[in-house]
């Protein structure tokens, strides 16, 4: 039997497909250049805490480490290719990395009929945050305040600044419930207060499709944020599993209940 060109071609692509996004998420969080710490305690690079996102790199785009960005990375291919319906939003995007994930996955998809949309103060965790709030010291975190010129410039050393991304800036109390988006197939939170985790899933939980992904960067280190979430799952019914994505992060499959994973309740 002879060889099919079609099929050839399409494992070309996805080959080369894997290549850049591989090299993407290994950029974005520093490995790539082994990006050095941003903490004094912190001697250089340090591969273990790069993996886990336990560092701030000083340059690279996100925080997050490698493993929640892969796992970004595969729950934004896993919703193009099951045909989940909407937009990828992230509430919380220092600078910009994982937002930049999001957009690159859909440029190596050619996926030109969603939007990435990127909602920030831009200015760092708000100062009326609740002193009480296991993540409030962060407002004292000069270099979590990152402007939107500063993430659009990251934007486009990637080349990914284009029309399919949008900017929300302001609190999330103010922008969420406008954004321009009807559905969501990838919602993000990454505002590390409780005030932020309760604004956002009022404003758009509703809006993520069934079989989108909801995404919570910080459900296993701040307390606060672990609260808001889990009153609002209470308060709404949703037995969807969260699983765990590594010490820190972890998500839900919206009417899930029937996947397999590593579960916390």
């Amino acid at each position: 039997m002879s060889p099919n060109p079609q099929s050839h071609a399409a494992a070309d692509l996805d080959r080369l497909r894997a290549a850049y996004l591989d090299l993407l998420c290994d950029s974005l969080v520093g490995r790539l250049n082994r990006d050095p710490a941003l903490q004094d305690h912190i001697a250089g690079y340090d591969d273990e805490h790069r993996m886990n996102g336990w560092d701030w790199p000083s340059g690279a785009p996100s925080m997050i480490g490698w493993r929640r960005m892969s796992h970004l990375r595969n729950e934004c291919e896993r919703v193009i290719r099951e045909g989940v319906a909407g937009d990828f939003l992230e509430a919380g995007v220092w600078r910009g990395g994982a937002a930049m994930m999001m957009r690159g996955v859909l440029k190596a998809y050619a996926v030109t009929d969603r939007k990435v949309i990127a909602a920030d103060s831009f200015a760092g965790l708000p100062r009326d945050t609740d002193a009480s709030d296991a993540a409030a010291f962060l407002r004292d975190a000069a270099p979590l305040a990152v402007t939107l010129d500063e993430v659009k410039a990251a934007f486009s050393r990637y080349r990914l600044l284009d029309k399919q991304v949008v900017f929300l800036k302001g609190t999330f109390a103010d922008t969420l419930k406008s954004a321009p988006t009807e559905q969501l197939a990838i919602l993000r939170l990454d505002g590390d207060t409780y005030t932020s985790a309760k604004d956002s899933l009022a404003a758009l939980y509703d809006k993520l499709s069934s079989g989108g992904s909801l995404i919570l960067d910080d459900y296993f280190l701040f307390e606060d944020f672990k609260r808001a979430i889990d009153e609002f799952r209470t308060a709404h019914d949703i037995f969807d599993p969260i699983v765990q994505i590594d010490a820190y992060g972890g998500y839900w499959i919206k009417d899930g209940r029937g996947r397999q994973g590593r579960t916390k309740r």
